[in-house]
């Protein structure tokens, strides 16, 4: 079994459960090419199709806070079978219901494609995180969690769940030609909901960070040898950490500056 195809059935068996529990659930069948879809959406989408900065005065609805919980997690398959292309899942309450309000958050990305493998692992897990790239929608999160806002404005476009789920199917397979298929489910429904599938993402974040430390050693760099304690100074790849050093420093200066002015 390749590596991600065991946790693409939990999520389904979690879906499955969460359910059977008498939650709200609803399906929306969403497939199509990038472009197709683009033309359904009442927003833009696209590098710096927003300003990544919405303002408390100006949001809508917020997901995933850290009072109310949140995760977020990216599984591949080379199997599309696995998955059923353009569906979205929401679990709970949508957008347009929840003015005002802050929601538990579960985001699960889910893309096949017999190409894919190990090696663009970093790049998928990366990817969902969308910055400026959805009009309407800011993103202020960590690895592993997604808290985020919706501005009044993209609300009254009838920016939801479906909007979101078909914005990041265009955002995926534009950038990756080897997706095939894309599956999204969105929770919403409470914080014990959202904690079933952080199970499951603590498991997938282990095996992720294994690839990239395989990944990394098939270049001739072991990021655990670094991570023990190696003197950098006398490193033959210290041009190389210092450049990745360079590359976290400038996003998390970004990351500040649109915190302190979604504060204000």
């Amino acid at each position: 079994m390749a590596t991600f195809d065991e946790y693409v059935k939990k999520v389904a068996q979690c879906v499955e459960e969460i359910r059977r529990d008498g939650r709200q659930v609803r399906d929306f069948d969403c497939a199509g090419s990038p472009s197709e879809l683009a033309e359904e959406l009442p927003v833009r989408v696209g590098q710096q199709a927003s300003s990544g900065i919405i303002l408390r005065s100006d949001t809508f609805a917020e997901l995933g806070s850290p009072d109310a919980g949140s995760c977020a997690f990216v599984l591949w398959t080379g199997k599309p079978s696995l998955i059923r292309d353009g569906r979205i899942t929401l679990i709970g309450p949508g957008i347009q219901e929840s003015a005002g309000a802050s929601l538990a958050f579960a985001q699960v990305l889910m893309v096949a494609g017999e190409e894919l493998g190990d090696e663009e692992h970093s790049t998928l897990d990366q990817s969902q995180y969308v910055s400026d790239q959805i009009e309407g929608y800011m993103i202020r999160s960590t690895p592993g969690r997604m808290w985020s806002r919706i501005s009044k404005n993209a609300a009254a476009k009838g920016f939801d769940f479906d909007v979101l789920g078909k914005a990041l199917m265009v955002l995926f397979k534009s950038e990756m030609a080897k997706i095939q298929a894309m599956e999204v489910v969105f929770v919403t429904s409470g914080r014990e909901d959202v904690q079933r599938l952080d199970e499951i993402a603590e498991q997938v974040r282990m095996i992720g960070k294994n690839i990239v430390r395989k990944t990394w050693l098939a270049k001739g760099y072991d990021i655990l040898e670094c991570n023990l304690g190696w003197d950098c100074k006398s490193c033959s790849d210290q041009a190389v950490c210092d450049e990745i050093r360079d590359v976290v420093k400038i996003r998390k200066r970004k990351i500040r500056a649109t915190e302190k002015a979604a504060e204000s």
